[in-house]
């Protein structure tokens, strides 16, 4: 890097001493904050109309974990995104920021100016909201928000069309997807979904990460000895699901269980969003289920995964008061999410009655390391809606190869229902319905982290978007954007939320 314009680029507390310095020199400072991972002709005019208004002008950058833009992006990291702009002439200082707005940072500069692009002329259009908590940030440091003029190009449109990370069969489906839908038409979705209050009814799973480094092998058996660095813990299961649902909903009914040994019920209340209205009952004789994953920080690569919980069927005063409980909660709720992790909460009589009074029944039945192909869709006797992953078709198929439309097919003649959506990983989804047919979409993840919740995000926000009656392949776009997102964080530690989710969309559709 050029030495001199290593020497622009601040650490965000050195760069306060030195604005500083620069005022009490008479010096007048304007500040602009952005992405700006993509470098163009907008971006030059903007600084240099903010560099008019002042002496020295200061660009902050978003850093690349609070790059809201889709699993896609940032295409360029903080570090080369302040080289670039270390280059022009025109700005004196860059710096990276430590926060997903620039509130905290125009507070600790205090800039004469704060400056924004043309799009930005309208407050009322960003929809994060964070424009005008800048502005009150500027206003309350005495400063003024200013948005220059001029032509404006889009980063993302420039990225999709010239430096896409997909592929050119996922760059053919987008597309053909934007030549059909428009960005307000799909946002449109987002929004209505908001006023649906769906209730959850699965299994409280604790996923538990345990990271460590191998220390070599033991002197006495043939097994790895690892040392134990950190525990990170997340909310799974139908708590995860309940979670995703707060962040698109207004308000999310959820019922579970949880053990009488070992139940969590702290941290589960603790880590359950503000607007989830939780029916904690118990399953007697149990532990609430904790998944414990041991680690590789190195690597990130899961060495082994450990079970703690009591999968019998609930039984007794335990089964009654769940039926109980869903019978009094059924009366009212238009959408009913069903998410069976096969642990035992769900008895025949339960799922009989949810079968049966539900309004609108959208179900995952799930096959795992703990149910052992003892949890089939098929115990189910109808649904409005069925999401499964493509091995949970191949376990109620029986077969472990083949079309995965015949199997389907195969999997509607046991359940009644109409509605169906696969999901493949890397293959990405199949949605099926009576009238539209078949509908296949891409999968949209670029950096796969962690595997574990993507399914759960999937099912949550396309059971709202079948609800509503959108059509399949809006429903497709938007559940593969929000799998894309869960594959790129570890586990269930960022939940879906409606502004991230289509800040996501917009930057994919440009």
């Amino acid at each position: 890097m050029n030495m001199l314009h290593k020497n622009k680029i601040k650490d965000l507390n050195d760069l306060v001493d030195i604005v500083n310095e620069l005022r009490s020199q008479g010096k007048k400072v304007a500040h602009s904050h952005g992405v700006f991972d993509l470098l163009h002709l907008g971006h030059i005019r903007h600084f240099e109309q903010a560099k008019s208004l002042a002496d020295i002008l200061v660009v902050t950058v978003t850093p690349d974990e609070y790059v809201n833009k889709g699993p896609h992006r940032p295409a360029f990291t903080h570090e080369i995104r302040t080289e670039a702009l270390a280059a022009l002439e025109m700005v004196d200082y860059v710096s990276v920021n430590r926060w997903p707005l620039a509130v905290d940072t125009i507070e600790m500069l205090k800039p004469d100016f704060y400056v924004k692009g043309p799009d930005y002329n309208i407050v009322e259009s960003d929809i994060t909201g964070g424009i005008a908590s800048e502005i009150d940030a500027i206003n309350s440091v005495g400063g003024k928000f200013s948005v220059t003029e001029g032509i404006t190009f889009s980063s993302s449109t420039l990225l999709n069309q010239h430096f896409s990370n997909f592929s050119a069969e996922v760059q053919e489906y987008l597309n053909d997807f934007r030549s059909r839908f428009s960005i307000d038409e799909v946002l449109s979705w987002m929004d209505r979904i908001s006023t649906i209050c769906p209730m959850v009814v699965g299994e409280a799973i604790v996923d538990e990460y345990v990271f460590s480094s191998g220390i070599g092998k033991s002197t006495k058996d043939p097994v790895l000895a690892v040392l134990q660095e950190g525990i990170e813990t997340y909310a799974g299961g139908s708590l995860a699901v309940a979670n995703h649902l707060a962040g698109l909903c207004d308000e999310v009914i959820l019922v579970t269980q949880l053990g009488d040994v070992r139940s969590s019920e702290d941290f589960i209340r603790k880590s359950l969003q503000d607007n989830v209205k939780p029916y904690l009952l118990t399953k007697s004789q149990s532990s609430t289920i904790h998944k414990r994953r041991i680690v590789d920080r190195y690597t990130g690569n899961k060495l082994l995964e450990i079970y703690d919980m009591s999968d019998h069927v609930t039984r007794g005063s335990d089964a009654q008061s769940l039926l109980d409980n869903l019978q009094t909660l059924l009366v009212d709720n238009e959408l009913v999410i069903v998410a069976d992790y096969g642990h035992g909460m769900l008895t025949k009589e339960s799922i009989s009655l949810l079968c049966d009074k539900a309004k609108f029944l959208a179900m995952n039945v799930q096959s795992n390391a703990g149910n052992r192909g003892f949890n089939p869709v098929s115990k189910y006797k109808n649904a409005d809606y069925v999401c499964l992953q493509e091995h949970e078709v191949q376990v109620e198929t029986r077969q472990r190869e083949g079309d995965v439309r015949a199997q389907l097919i195969e999997v509607m003649q046991r359940i009644d229902c109409p509605r169906f959506t696969v999901t493949r990983g890397s293959s990405g989804s199949i949605h099926y319905d009576e009238s539209s047919g078949f509908v296949e979409a891409p999968a949209f993840a670029v950096r796969v982290l962690d595997r574990v919740g993507a399914g759960d995000a999937v099912f949550a926000i396309t059971s709202l978007l079948v609800q509503l009656g959108a059509p399949w392949e809006i429903i497709a776009l938007i559940g593969n954007v929000a799998g894309a997102q869960m594959v790129s964080e570890l586990g269930n530690s960022q939940p879906l939320n409606r502004i991230t989710l289509s800040k996501s969309i917009t930057s994919l559709m440009k």
